[in-house]
């Protein structure tokens, strides 16, 4: 799941793309005599009320940045596949969100507009998605903490200086997907999350029936999923009573989101069928967690192998020594690796996917 953080070129819209711009026209003016000046990204939200929608009125916000801010590279973890159901990248560089908050569901649009970033949201959970936008966009990150060893990082982060770690605050949202990710293909898990959240979350709030946004289930839902449309999704019984477990415990393991790495990293795992992979894939998300290194990948220890010792046949042992003089920043590390296309060659064919449907 390594390839996910390196950013792909840009694509013709799709449809629902293009039909972005006329939605997004209907929203306030940014520049307008209604709208709050724009606050330091530390200092009190600027929210207000703005033209009013089904699901009430939308909030909007602004906020400078400290420093260079690459709104694909900060985001870019939250997609999970070119067809998300709760996440878009418009052609426009603005990026919509659906997710489920503490509050309720909400929808986050964020674009840059200079050198500002500003926000709407709607629904229940548009307050608590507006009061987090500064964690979200790594205001709580420190890439000053990270010393480069090796002359490619270096040379990646000078070039990247819009890289900031995110921080959701939302364990579930980021747990399930990468339970559904466990030994497949990426195309396998990514299909599975369409299929659950289209046919059991619900349409996101807001403008947003062009782009067909949904919002995933709760964790009742998730437990009411029967049998047979896990099987549909082509999502073996290993992962499904996985997740069914976890959603049993959503609140106790939402409360990892607070916690520091090796406290959150230990809660997660008491769940059996959450290991490290799907922990540290997590909590990279939900605690923005610079130092959670994802440990289990097929491809990552020769990626960093490649990248740092001309090793493409490292194993976790070895690579978890290789970035021994990150430690505490060892995630950001292989972010910029990965960033930095220095990748090796393949020189197999690619994973073939399962398929459970038809049995």
């Amino acid at each position: 799941m390594a390839g996910r953080f390196a950013p792909r070129s840009a694509r013709a819209a799709l449809p629902h793309q293009a039909a972005a711009p006329a939605l997004r026209t209907a929203a306030p003016s940014h520049d307008g005599p209604a709208v709050r000046a724009a606050e330091p990204s530390h200092g009190a939200p600027a929210v207000r009320a703005a033209e009013p929608s089904h699901d009430g009125p939308p909030l909007t916000r602004e906020l400078t940045p400290p420093g260079p801010l690459d709104l694909r590279l900060v985001l870019g973890p939250l997609r999970r596949g070119p067809a998300d159901p709760t996440f878009r990248m418009v052609a426009d560089g603005t990026f919509w969100r659906a997710t489920r908050t503490p509050e309720g569901p909400g929808t986050l649009r964020v674009a840059a507009r200079g050198d500002r970033i500003a926000a709407t949201a709607w629904g229940p959970g548009a307050d608590w998605l507006l009061a987090g936008l500064p964690a979200l966009l790594g205001a709580d990150d420190d890439p000053d903490a990270f010393v480069p060893r090796h002359r490619l990082l270096a040379l990646t982060r000078h070039r990247r200086p819009g890289l900031r770690l995110l921080r959701t605050g939302l364990v579930m949202e980021s747990l399930i997907p990468s339970i559904l990710e466990q030994k497949v293909t990426t195309d396998e898990a990514y299909r599975a999350w369409r299929h659950l959240v289209r046919r059991f979350g619900t349409p996101a709030p807001g403008p947003t029936a062009e782009l067909g946004l949904h919002v995933m289930p709760d964790p009742r839902g998730w437990a009411m999923i029967p049998s047979w449309e896990w099987h549909r999704a082509n999502v073996d019984a290993k992962r499904s009573s996985t997740i069914l477990r976890a959603v049993r415990v959503a609140r106790r393991l939402e409360e990892a989101a607070t916690m520091n790495l090796p406290e959150a990293l230990t809660r997660l795992e008491l769940i059996p069928g959450i290991g490290p992979w799907t922990a540290a894939e997590t909590l990279q998300r939900s605690n923005g967690a610079p130092d959670a290194v994802t440990v289990g990948d097929l491809h990552l220890p020769g990626i960093v192998g490649h990248a740092l010792a001309d090793h493409r046949d490292a194993d976790d042992e070895e690579m978890l020594t290789l970035l021994t003089p990150y430690e505490g920043q060892r995630h950001r590390a292989t972010r910029l690796i990965l960033l930095s296309g220095h990748t090796p060659k393949r020189r197999s064919p690619r994973m073939t996917p399962g398929d459970i449907t038809h049995l």
